[in-house]
């Protein structure tokens, strides 16, 4: 894809992994061989809109990451910065790594989603150039209770959408959320730019596109991926 925005992806790993009963973070866990978060980058790096890609990874594993880079060939070019203590400062330090001087199309990705298909990620970055933004959301396949104070009321499945990322943006409306203050209600990038003010689009994301959160998620990521073609 050529246009006249510069894409970029920085693509966000989290901390030691404490859900996953394992020593080794989630997102370097072996996939069919290869580890989580090289799966997810790869899937950037294959899609028609070729961002630069910005690997955020806690300092600790640094070096970890660059040894298993050598194991595994893998040499896709990427920049690698320093993980911050919360995903809001990670994402901060990320940024910095982009140029403030050009209108750029920023996506925001979590490391341990290496299912994302790729015409997800390319609607993602044409629906941010048009609209501003561009989430990506499923619908909720279960039915849904709010509970407040004890008591639980059915909400409107129709109207309840599971958030995914990519989250993508265009590079004024993030870097002007992110020059706010962190506060602890913002669990996503779309929470922090809607803070400003900005109306969030959604645009639909499909059930494969799962998060690597628990052991058994990644014998569901392998029957996924041998279903792939």
């Amino acid at each position: 894809m050529t246009n006249d925005h510069k894409n970029y992806a920085i693509i966000v790993a989290g901390g030691s992994g404490s859900r996953m009963q394992s020593v080794v973070p989630k997102q370097f866990l072996s996939l069919n061989g290869m580890p989580v978060v090289m799966h997810t980058l790869l899937a950037f790096y294959q899609s028609n809109s070729q961002p630069r890609l910005i690997l955020v990874l806690h300092a600790d594993f640094h070096a970890y990451w660059k040894q298993l880079c050598l194991t595994h060939n893998f040499n896709i070019p990427h920049q690698l910065v320093q993980g911050g203590e919360t995903r809001f400062n990670s994402v901060k330090n990320g940024l910095e790594l982009i140029p403030g001087n050009q209108d750029s199309i920023i996506a925001i990705h979590d490391a341990v989603r290496p299912l994302t298909d790729k015409a997800i990620i390319d609607e993602s970055y044409t629906h941010a150039a048009k609209y501003g933004n561009a989430v990506t959301a499923v619908k909720s396949r279960d039915s849904v209770r709010q509970l407040k104070n004890n008591s639980s009321a059915a909400l409107t499945r129709d109207e309840i959408y599971l958030i995914q990322t990519p989250q993508t943006f265009q590079s004024t409306q993030l870097k002007k959320a992110y020059q706010q203050p962190y506060h602890d209600k913002f669990t996503d990038d779309a929470s922090v730019v809607e803070e400003t003010g900005v109306k969030i689009n959604l645009i639909a994301g499909n059930y494969q596109n799962i998060k690597i959160t628990f052991p058994e998620d990644i014998a569901i990521a392998e029957l996924l991926l041998k279903e792939r073609p």
